[in-house]
């Protein structure tokens, strides 16, 4: 066995270690607040991942399909009743549905119609929510409602994310690994080429952005609850615009690179906490040092630093010429 394939299970070992132990760690509660955050965060980009990352597609209006599932997700627990776990697979249900309903039509679009399609999406979603005041509260918005015990402490619910941020990065994996992530970068790449070889586009497209609407309801349900209240004001473009915005820096056709992108940009914020005012500039700045220095983003450099850590055995085979059948077949010659 290779020394890469050796220290590749072991480092994910010690990374799940780390992630378990995080609440004995933590400095306080707001920081395992944000590690929840993240979590949350990635359950959503890593379904989206692969509508941007994969298949090219430019979808910019995903914070519609947050705010579908945790309305729906603070709706059922809340005024309904429902116990929270059904709740939240009731919201990925109904995110998954929506993205099918969004899907459908706009998916035949060009890359810029489509992403106007779906910025369209969330502004009507947006529209939606303020509009009907007796279900959503309008303006005014809802309470999230907690989970039951175990999950109703944050290092409970930290568990509880930091779960489902497991499951859905696992299912991507599975998905960008096999056959089906190769059809879907060969759509990415060049759409003509892949229909030549037998990937069916329009469908390959529509199922992984039925995935995505599933995977940004389930993360927006876990987001109500973490916010604890929500409005109409929560689910800005910004936000849309962020989960975008991760997917470029930590680098397209992986799944890595998004989720180092995630924790970068969420905890960009502390880092730069006594420069408040100026989030948004270390944010563009950072974009644009990606994209011209790294534009295959950050997950990029950590490969290319594994490689140097962990160079590739190269094998050399030597070629013996088999100088007798050589000499029949000259003789042979007329």
């Amino acid at each position: 066995m290779s020394i890469t394939a050796k220290l590749k299970p072991a480092s994910l070992a010690i990374g799940a270690l780390l992630a378990l132990a995080l609440p004995w760690w933590a400095g306080d509660q707001y920081q395992l607040h944000l590690a929840a955050l993240i979590c949350v965060y990635w359950i959503l980009i890593a379904g989206l991942n692969l509508v941007v990352g994969y298949t090219g597609q430019l979808s910019i209006g995903h914070v519609g399909l947050l705010a579908i599932g945790a309305y729906a997700f603070a709706i059922l627990a809340g005024k309904f009743g429902w116990h929270p776990s059904v709740a939240v697979a009731a919201a990925g249900a109904l995110g998954g549905l929506c993205g099918l309903g969004l899907g459908l039509p706009s998916l035949r679009l060009p890359g810029f119609y489509f992403a106007m399609a779906t910025m369209a999406f969330a502004l009507i979603v947006n529209e939606l929510v303020l509009a009907q005041v007796d279900l959503t509260g309008g303006g005014i918005g809802l309470p999230g409602p907690l989970f039951p015990a175990p999950f109703d402490t944050p290092q409970g619910f930290y568990y509880l994310t930091a779960a489902l941020a497991l499951v859905v990065t696992l299912l991507s994996w599975n998905i960008a690994r096999r056959m089906w992530g190769r059809g879907l970068m060969a759509i990415r790449d060049n759409p003509v080429t892949a229909q030549a070889v037998g990937v069916p586009l329009f469908r390959a497209k529509l199922v992984v952005f039925v995935f995505s609407g599933v995977t940004a309801g389930v993360a927006g349900a876990l987001f109500a609850s973490l916010q604890s209240y929500i409005t109409p004001d929560t689910f800005v473009f910004e936000l849309s615009l962020f989960f975008f915005v991760c997917i470029i820096i930590g680098g397209r056709g992986s799944i890595i690179g998004p989720f180092i992108g995630v924790v970068v940009l969420t905890a960009l914020p502390e880092l730069v906490a006594p420069l408040a005012k100026l989030g948004h500039f270390f944010y563009g700045l950072l974009l644009l040092a990606v994209v011209l220095i790294v534009p295959e983003g950050i997950g990029r450099v950590f490969e290319l630093i594994g490689e140097r850590l962990r160079p590739r055995a190269e094998r050399h085979d030597a070629i013996t010429p088999d100088l007798p059948r050589l000499a029949r077949a000259i003789r042979s010659r007329p």
